[in-house]
C-alpha cells in the first residue's frame, strides 16, 4: 500500500512517516496546501497513492476565535478537497478529528461513544465538526478518528505539545498553575499513529475514536510528568475560568474507545503507560 501522509511535519505525521517507511509521501505545508483543491489535484494526482492519511489542521485554539475563515479553510474545506481526490481516484481517506467536537457543559456518566452528537463550543471544535460533516457526507471509503491531547517527538516538540511545555516551564519557574476541571485523555501520537496505520489497511469504514485509556485533567496530567521526570516543582490547581483562555473548551471529552479496539483486535495502554513510555525515549535520544 502507497500511503499519501498532510501534515507530515507534526506530531502524528512525523510518527506515521516513521511507521510507513517507504510505503508513504509526507507532505508538509510548504508541499501541499490543502485549502486548494487545484494543490492537491497536483501534488497528489501521478503518484497512484492507495490512501491519504490527513493530519493537516488549524489547530490554534484560542487564535481560531480571530480567525474563523482561515481555520474554516483548512478543517472544513481541507477534508473536502482531500476527500474529493480520494473519491475521484477511488483510494481510501482517513481524516483525523479531535474530541473538542464534545463542547457540552453537562458532564455524562460515561465517555463519549462515536454516535453521540457533538455540539461544538467554539471557532475551532466547529470548524473540525464541520469537516467531519462534509466527509461523511459525501465518500464512502473514510475513516474519521477522533483522539485528544496528542504529543509525540517532532521536530517542534513544544508545538502542541503539553508534556514539553510542561517540561520547559519548570526550567525557569518553581511553581507552575495547570487547570484542574477539564477532564480527557492525553494520548501518545506513537501510539495513535499505529492504531491509523492497522485501520488504514482495513475496510472497515466509519467514525471511531481513538486515545490511550483511563481519563485524568491536565492538572493530574503535569503532576505525574514531573513524577516521572524527578522534577520538583510546586504545580497549582487552577480552574478554566481563572486560567482565561479565548476559546471555551470542554469540561468532559474523554471518548469511548471500543470500536477501535473491537475492530483492530487490540489492547489500548493507559495513558500513564504512554506517558512513561514516551519520557524514558525522549531521554534515551536526548
Amino acid at each position: 500500500m502507497r500511503i499519501a501522509v498532510t501534515g507530515a511535519s507534526g506530531q502524528l505525521g512525523t510518527d506515521l512517516l516513521r511507521i510507513l517507511g517507504d510505503s508513504a509521501v509526507g507532505f508538509s505545508h510548504d508541499d501541499l496546501d490543502i485549502t486548494s483543491f487545484q494543490d492537491v489535484n497536483f501534488a497528489l494526482e501521478y503518484q497512484e497513492f492507495n490512501a491519504v492519511i490527513n493530519c493537516a489542521a488549524y489547530n490554534q485554539v484560542d487564535r481560531a476565535e480571530d480567525e474563523e475563515e482561515k481555520a474554516t479553510e483548512v478543517n472544513s474545506f481541507g477534508p473536502l478537497h482531500l476527500g474529493t481526490y480520494c473519491k475521484m481516484e477511488d483510494v481510501k481517506f482517513l481524516h483525523v478529528s479531535t474530541d473538542y467536537v464534545f463542547g457540552q457543559s453537562e458532564i455524562p456518566e460515561v465517555p463519549y461513544r462515536e454516535g453521540q452528537t457533538p455540539i461544538p463550543a467554539c471557532i475551532y471544535s466547529q470548524s473540525k465538526h464541520s469537516g467531519e460533516d462534509i466527509v461523511q457526507k459525501f465518500y464512502e471509503k473514510h475513516f474519521i478518528v477522533r483522539t485528544c491531547g496528542l504529543y509525540g517527538h517532532a521536530a517542534q516538540p513544544t508545538a502542541g505539545n503539553f508534556v514539553e511545555k510542561m517540561l520547559q516551564l519548570a526550567e525557569t519557574h518553581s511553581q507552575i498553575s495547570v487547570v484542574n476541571d477539564q477532564r480527557c485523555t492525553p494520548t501518545s501520537s506513537s501510539d495513535l499513529a499505529e492504531w491509523l496505520v492497522q485501520l488504514i489497511q482495513t475496510e472497515e469504514y466509519g467514525l471511531y475514536h481513538a486515545t490511550n485509556s483511563s481519563s485524568t485533567t491536565w492538572y493530574e496530567f503535569a503532576c505525574e510528568i514531573f513524577r516521572l521526570a524527578g522534577i520538583d516543582v510546586e504545580v497549582q490547581p487552577i480552574s478554566t475560568a481563572e486560567f482565561g483562555a479565548k476559546a471555551k473548551r470542554p469540561v468532559y471529552s474523554v471518548l469511548d474507545c471500543s470500536k477501535l479496539k473491537d475492530v483492530l483486535q487490540i489492547e489500548i495502554p493507559t495513558w500513564q503507560d504512554a506517558l512513561a513510555r514516551y519520557l524514558t525515549e525522549r531521554n534515551e535520544n536526548s
